[in-house]
């Protein structure tokens, strides 16, 4: 198994296998706050029973949506560490583009103090553009910003004072910035969708790579871990050291047929919605039956069924972490409490003596 980048941003002893969520909810007419509320008092539960049954990692990713409520992961991920002893605890994704990165590693360095050393972070693009506007950001700088940004986070991994000079964030001149984490370093991932630009940066740069599968043929995006590795090759990283995640939808349940029935509905209400934004056509049930099938890009089915879709995806990536999405919008809580348990106690270990870790 491959550990350690050179750099000390990410460290994977073994495959890791965790959870990531953007606290879905079911929109309603009116006043959304109880809605918001109880789905906040779920994914502390949800995140509570991932740290008992012994799962790595678990992330909560930035929107800025009533239907995606979770626009402040770190104070989501904080509340957390009171409440658990082990899992790591991470963004998935921070939307570096339109954040301030000081305060993002400020945030985290808090949030590592807090939890005893657990924090991480996944810095993207973002999937959606709520947050440029919002924020006062232009989008026709959408990779500008991040670039920018990006190398101004990992340099305040670097030192305690930073002087630092960009075109989108004032400049910083010799500065200290505080806390710092309790790790050495904080790790960064970047998360990507596929786009081979993402992919290859993460790879000069030497940080770790989250790629998001949520439709295809998982194995078309294998050439995108070997394009990462020869990026970071050639810029003098060790690339076997350099740790690659696999994001996917999905959910455990007991039996095939009830996974299948279950995650249906709520995935259907999902991508229905984000397709009408997009342009794209509603989900038939031949083409979920698709994804969920053995080459498809969901990750539904018996624990017998996502052991063998991990073992497989596997053995196109060579990934170190596995973080699936379960509990999307409309997705009955206790399913979602009963997926992250056998998770933990079924598939984890399956995949792990599978692999001999």
């Amino acid at each position: 198994m491959r550990g350690a980048a050179p750099t000390g941003r990410g460290i994977v002893p073994r495959m890791e296998i965790g959870l990531y969520t953007f606290g879905d909810v079911v929109p309603a007419p009116g006043d959304t706050r109880a809605a918001t509320q109880r789905r906040y008092r779920e994914l502390m539960e949800e995140i509570e029973l991932a740290d008992r049954v012994g799962l790595d990692v678990f992330g909560v990713g930035e929107h800025h949506r009533p239907d995606f409520p979770v626009s402040a992961p770190v104070v989501v991920l904080a509340a957390a560490a009171s409440r658990t002893e082990r899992i790591r605890l991470t963004s998935a994704v921070t939307v570096l583009s339109s954040e301030d990165p000081v305060r993002v590693f400020q945030q985290y360095a808090t949030l590592d103090m807090l939890s005893g050393g657990r924090a991480e972070i996944i810095v993207g693009r973002g999937s959606f553009i709520e947050s440029y506007p919002l924020f006062g950001y232009d989008l026709d700088h959408y990779d500008a910003l991040f670039a920018e940004k990006l190398d101004l986070i990992l340099k305040l991994g670097e030192s305690e004072r930073i002087t630092w000079h960009g075109r989108h964030r004032p400049s910083i001149e010799d500065r200290g910035v505080y806390p710092r984490p309790l790790q050495d370093h904080i790790p960064i991932w970047i998360a990507v969708g596929g786009t081979p630009a993402s992919v290859a940066r993460a790879g000069r740069l030497g940080v770790p790579l989250a790629i998001a599968i949520i439709g295809g043929m998982p194995e078309r995006f294998a050439p995108l871990v070997g394009l990462y590795r020869d990026a970071a090759r050639e810029a003098g990283h060790d690339a076997d050291a350099l740790p690659v995640g696999i994001n996917s939808l999905g959910l455990v349940a007991d039996t095939t047929e009830s996974a299948a029935d279950l995650f249906y509905g709520p995935y259907k209400t999902v991508m229905d919605q984000i397709g009408r934004e997009r342009g794209w056509g509603a989900l038939t049930p031949h083409q979920y039956d698709m994804l969920r099938g053995p080459r498809g890009a969901l990750v539904v089915g018996s624990p017998e069924d996502v052991t063998a879709k991990i073992l497989f995806e596997h053995e196109h990536f060579g990934h170190e972490r596995f973080l699936l999405q379960t509990s999307i919008q409309g997705l009955p809580h206790e399913a979602a409490l009963r997926s992250i348990e056998l998770l933990g106690t079924e598939v984890a270990p399956a995949v792990r003596r599978a692999l001999g870790d």
